[in-house]
């Protein structure tokens, strides 16, 4: 069994979403799908009811920092119920092209960590060119998770696991230049790696160009290996282990 931590295999990103996670399962291939705003929330809701390889992660991203509402909020506070759900997130903070709005999303995010914290739930977490104040935001709350497609240093991938946070790794990884991923897979105990594509996004360096899949989580998977010098299936079986204890899955 492989567990794809972090995809957005839902129609409003993918048309052909429900083949695709059909697919998966005929590979048995796991997918929490991280919802990202209304609409999407309510995609990977509806999914994960229909299919048993699919998970929700419900959130709302950065880029709604100014438009959220209260009744926003309670909204996703009555989701987080649903039994499917096993995450909050896609969650997070975005300095990328900018941080004139970064104290309300601060906010926001910690608004969805307070979430996390009243439902006992996991969060999955991005963070772009906001590594620091990712992390002191989060050393000030009760929650463990995921960093989705980490890109910080390895030095500060270590502070994330005291913390008790894993390290999401996709294709970046299979990248020939991308030295710091590469370094960061090295620096952390294995325990604390999971694997993800982040679909329909970031494909691997093998299918550079195409649209991503959940089937090409076996390229990450084998980048991995061979930075470990594993097996293949040593990195599956602890992967999906690390996915299965910090999501609570019973499968």
């Amino acid at each position: 069994m492989i567990i794809d931590t972090h995809c957005h295999v839902y129609k409003s990103e993918m048309e052909d979403a429900e083949e695709i996670i059909m697919q998966a399962a005929d590979n048995d291939i796991h997918l929490i799908l991280n919802g990202t705003d209304l609409q999407s929330n309510r995609e990977v809701l509806n999914l994960a009811d229909k299919y048993d390889n699919v998970h929700a992660a419900l959130g709302y991203y950065y880029t709604l920092a100014d438009k959220i509402t209260d009744e926003d909020i309670s909204l996703l506070d009555e989701q987080l119920y649903n039994d499917n759900v096993v995450a909050v997130g896609e969650i997070g903070l975005d300095y990328y092209h900018g941080n004139d709005n970064k104290e309300r999303q601060i906010e926001l995010f910690e608004k969805m960590l307070d979430l996390a914290e009243n439902h006992d739930l996991p969060v999955i977490v991005h963070s772009r060119k906001a590594m620091q104040d990712t992390f002191d935001v989060l050393k000030n709350h009760d929650v463990v998770g995921s960093l989705h497609c980490y890109q910080g240093s390895a030095e500060m991938a270590l502070q994330f696991t005291k913390l008790g946070f894993h390290i999401g790794v996709g294709g970046p990884v299979t990248n020939t230049h991308n030295k710091k991923t590469k370094k960061t897979v090295k620096s952390i105990d294995i325990r604390h790696i999971l694997v993800e594509t982040d679909s329909p996004y970031l494909p691997p360096q093998e299918k550079r160009g195409e649209t991503n899949t959940p089937l090409n989580i076996i390229y990450v998977i084998s980048k991995i290996a061979e930075e470990l010098d594993l097996k293949e299936e040593e990195v599956i079986k602890t992967t999906a282990e690390n996915a299965k204890k910090l999501f609570r899955l019973n499968i």
